[in-house]
């Protein structure tokens, strides 16, 4: 493993930000208002909070096992009996996520750009994409994403700079919101939105230093969560809690409502389209290389590659088994919250009984980190 270390702590950032930064972008307002009315900036905020301590359990696993992943270190810990289980959920999980993403990837293309186009045709060729990649080693992933990051925060930051000239402060009031019943609710929404975080699973045993892990996975989750906050505070303010409540997805109202000085563009939300159909990408190609990687792993498999291909129908029948775009975000939610218990419960279990049993993999060798250095 030692001569594959070459991910540096920067594209470990990279890769977890350009991760979380997905699909979920477009509806993430909606979700935060649902919740808590103008108290959306602090349900996100919380949401992103619970996804970091998903993240910190499974990077002080990382860190704890340098050399392993967590289908490999989980069989040293509880046995390959019940590590086996665990591991077949995470990739079932992962394997829905992925569908769900390239269901609500093509929903959004076929009823805002191609109209006349089957929304079969979108997923597919999203997914086929997402293949194609996904058959390259973890430092061709780690380069492309670190390639599209720079594309993705800057639009995004740019279109919240830019709407919140038009945003009224008294939209952001109160703070908590009108009925803070339902916060708790609209925090593991949120949070599920960061669970594509698990993918640094496969990152820290590539990484050059694991030791820096923790600051790269801090820095990765405060830039997606930072875009996150930034969007929920922009589209409250400029549209305001009630509005948002009847729009589908209030980022792509927000950036239709959005101009660039001397109306150079009076609409930026075409522009904004390109950039999310990246994010989406990235996105999918995490989610998607870590189903195929993990499932590698646990079947003691040499190469992912004849994972790829495998897995495409599979993930394909079930972006279509819900039959309309409700359907499709009720079972988003639902998903999302289950896989709490796999993405924050099951990390947690382990680091638990590592502990308790004090078991810890072998530190990575020791020429290769003074080189890393």
């Amino acid at each position: 493993m030692d001569n594959l270390r070459r991910i540096t702590a920067i594209q470990s950032s990279a890769v977890l930000a350009s991760t979380i930064i997905g699909v979920g972008v477009l509806a993430l307002p909606l979700f935060a208002v649902r919740a808590a009315d103008s108290g959306a900036p602090l349900v996100t905020l919380l949401g992103a909070g619970l996804g970091y301590v998903g993240l910190f359990l499974i990077t002080l696993l990382g860190v704890r096992f340098p050399n392993q992943s967590i289908v490999q270190y989980s069989e040293d810990i509880i046995g390959r009996g019940l590590a086996w289980i665990g591991s077949a959920a995470i990739i079932l999980f992962f394997a829905v996520l992925t569908s769900l993403a390239a269901r609500e990837f093509g929903e959004v293309v076929v009823t805002s750009v191609l109209k006349n186009t089957p929304v079969e045709v979108t997923v597919i060729v999203m997914l086929a994409l997402a293949t194609i990649s996904s058959r390259n080693d973890i430092m061709t992933f780690a380069y492309i994403h670190h390639f599209y990051f720079p594309l993705l925060l800057g639009p995004g930051f740019l279109i919240v700079a830019l709407s919140m000239k038009n945003a009224d402060l008294i939209n952001l009031q109160p703070v908590w919101g009108n009925d803070p019943k339902g916060m708790l609710e609209g925090i593991t929404t949120v949070a599920a939105l960061f669970q594509g975080s698990f993918v640094m699973t496969l990152v820290i045993p590539a990484m050059r230093r694991p030791d820096r892990a923790m600051q790269a996975s801090f820095w990765g989750i405060v830039i997606a969560g930072g875009l996150y906050l930034s969007i929920v505070i922009a589209a409250v303010g400029v549209f305001g809690a009630e509005e948002i409540k009847h729009l589908l997805w209030p980022t792509l109202e927000l950036a239709k409502a959005t101009t660039l000085p001397a109306n150079v563009l009076e609409r930026l939300d075409a522009a904004f389209l390109a950039v999310w159909v990246t994010a989406v990408f990235t996105t999918l190609l995490s989610t998607y290389f870590l189903t195929i990687r993990l499932s590698s792993e646990l079947f003691r498999l040499r190469d992912h590659k004849a994972f790829s291909s495998f897995v495409l129908p599979f993930v394909f029948v079930m972006a279509l088994i819900p039959r309309n775009i409700f359907q499709m975000y009720d079972v988003i939610e639902l998903v999302g919250t289950i896989g709490l218990a796999i993405t924050i419960g099951y990390p947690g279990l382990l680091l638990i009984v590592a502990l308790i049993r004090k078991k810890r993999g072998n530190r990575p060798n020791e020429q290769t980190m003074e080189q890393a250095r």
